[in-house]
C-alpha cells in the first residue's frame, strides 16, 4: 500500500510539473534583436544570393544589400512611383534563375503600372534591365507555388477584379494559364480536398486543382468570403487534425482569423471561424514558420504601414510586428515589435523568414513605408 500511494506520489508531481511547464513553454516569447537597413519606402524585400558568394542578400525596390551585414548597398534599377509618390512600381521579390545564366533574377510587379515582370541579375554593378510577363491587370502582390508539383515554382499574381491565372516558365518564356473568371483581393495555395493536389484560394472561392493544372479544368466552390484578405491566405493545418485550415488576415482592415475546416458524416465541408486577433488592422502579408525552434510553424505577420495611404480602418493605429504559436487550443501572441512610426515597425507587402546568418534561426526580413529591418532571431533569453 506505502508503495502504491508512493508512486501515485510520484506520477501526480510530475503531472503537475508537466501542466506547470506546458503553458510556460508556450507564452515564453523568442527575443529578437532589429537591424535598420534603410529608411526607403518599398513595401516588398527578397532574401537570396545576387552576388554567387553563398551568402543571402537582401533585394528591395531599387537596391540590394550585401550580406551578412547588409550595410553595402548596391543599385538595381530606376522604379517608378505612383498614387501620389507613396507607392512603388515594386510588390514582391521572388527569386528566380529566369535566364537559366547561373545568376538569380527576381519577379515582382504592382498596382500601379498594371505589369508582372522581371528584373534581370547582370552580375555586375551595372543596371538591372526588366522585362514583360505579362500585361496582368493590378497586381496587389504576387507568390510563388509549385503548381503541379514539379519542385520548380510557378508564378501567381493577385490581381483583384481580374482572372485567376499562374505563369508557368517554360523554355525561357512564362507561359499564361486560366484558373477562373474572377479573383478578389487575397491569395492561397494549398490542399483543400486532401486530395494531394494543390488548390487555388481567392477572397470567394476556392478552386480545386485537377490532375492536369496546365489543361484540366479547376472546379469552382462557393464556401468563402474573406474580404480584402492577405497575400497569402495560408492553407495550413493549424489544430493538427489532419484537415488544412485557412490563416487570413484583413489587409485593409481590421481583423486576423483561422477558420477550422469541418465535415460532417456525408463529407459536406463547413469553415468554423475563430479570432486571433481582432484587434489590430492591416495584417496584409504573413508567413507560417518555424521561429521558436521547436520544429512546429509560428505565424508571422504584422501591420503594413499606411496601406491605402491613410484612409483604412485602423491606419492611424501604432504599428506591430507578432509571432503567433499554437498552445493547443489557440494561437497565443508575441510581439516582436510595436509602437509608433519610429519605434514600432510593420510588415509591408511581402516579407522573408529565413536564417540570415546561418546560425540555425530563422530572422525576419521586413520592408514597409516605414522602412527595412531585419529582427534577428535571438532564441530563448532568460532576463
Amino acid at each position: 500500500m506505502k508503495s502504491i500511494l508512493i508512486t501515485s506520489l510520484v506520477f501526480l508531481t510530475t503531472l503537475t510539473q508537466m501542466r506547470a511547464q506546458a503553458p510556460e513553454a508556450n507564452s515564453k516569447p523568442v527575443q529578437f534583436e532589429q537591424q535598420v537597413i534603410a529608411m526607403e519606402s518599398y513595401e516588398a524585400v527578397g532574401a537570396f544570393d545576387v552576388d554567387g558568394d553563398d551568402t543571402l542578400d537582401l533585394v528591395s525596390g531599387a537596391f540590394w544589400y550585401e550580406g551578412p551585414e547588409f550595410k553595402s548597398r548596391h543599385f538595381i534599377t530606376t522604379v517608378a512611383r505612383w498614387g501620389g509618390g507613396e507607392y512603388y512600381n515594386d510588390f514582391a521579390s521572388i527569386p528566380m534563375d529566369i535566364n537559366g545564366d547561373g545568376r538569380l533574377d527576381f519577379i515582382t510587379g504592382s498596382w500601379g503600372d498594371q505589369t508582372t515582370v522581371w528584373r534581370e541579375n547582370p552580375g555586375n554593378n551595372e543596371m538591372w534591365r526588366e522585362h514583360l510577363i505579362d500585361s496582368t491587370g493590378p497586381v496587389e502582390c504576387a507568390q510563388a507555388w509549385d503548381i503541379d508539383g514539379d519542385g520548380l515554382p510557378e508564378i501567381v499574381p493577385n490581381n483583384p477584379g481580374h482572372e485567376l491565372k499562374f505563369y508557368r516558365l517554360e523554355n525561357g518564356e512564362f507561359v499564361r494559364y486560366e484558373v477562373g473568371p474572377i479573383q478578389g483581393h487575397g491569395l492561397g495555395f494549398g490542399d483543400i480536398n486532401g486530395d494531394g493536389r494543390g488548390d487555388l484560394i481567392s477572397a470567394e472561392h476556392w478552386y480545386e486543382g485537377p490532375a492536369d493544372p496546365f489543361g484540366g479544368n479547376w472546379k469552382q466552390y462557393q464556401e468563402l468570403s474573406l474580404g480584402k484578405a492577405s497575400v497569402p491566405v495560408l492553407v495550413e493545418d493549424v489544430n493538427g487534425d489532419g484537415k488544412n485550415d485557412l490563416i487570413v488576415g484583413q489587409g485593409h482592415d481590421y481583423g486576423l482569423v483561422w477558420y477550422e475546416q469541418s465535415t460532417d458524416g456525408s463529407g459536406q465541408r463547413s469553415w468554423i471561424t475563430h479570432p486571433i486577433d481582432p484587434y489590430n488592422a492591416q495584417f496584409h502579408t504573413m508567413a507560417w514558420e518555424d521561429i521558436t525552434g521547436d520544429g512546429q510553424p509560428e505565424l508571422i505577420t504584422g501591420k503594413r504601414f499606411r496601406a491605402h495611404n491613410g484612409r483604412d480602418p485602423g491606419s492611424g493605429d501604432p504599428l506591430g510586428l507578432y509571432y503567433f504559436q499554437w498552445n493547443g487550443e489557440s494561437l497565443t501572441k508575441h510581439t516582436i515589435s510595436y509602437g509608433p512610426l519610429g519605434v514600432g515597425k510593420g510588415a509591408g507587402l511581402f516579407m522573408n523568414v529565413t536564417d540570415l546568418n546561418g546560425n540555425g534561426r530563422n530572422d525576419i526580413a521586413v520592408a514597409g513605408k516605414d522602412g527595412l529591418s531585419v529582427f534577428y532571431n535571438q532564441g530563448y533569453k532568460t532576463k
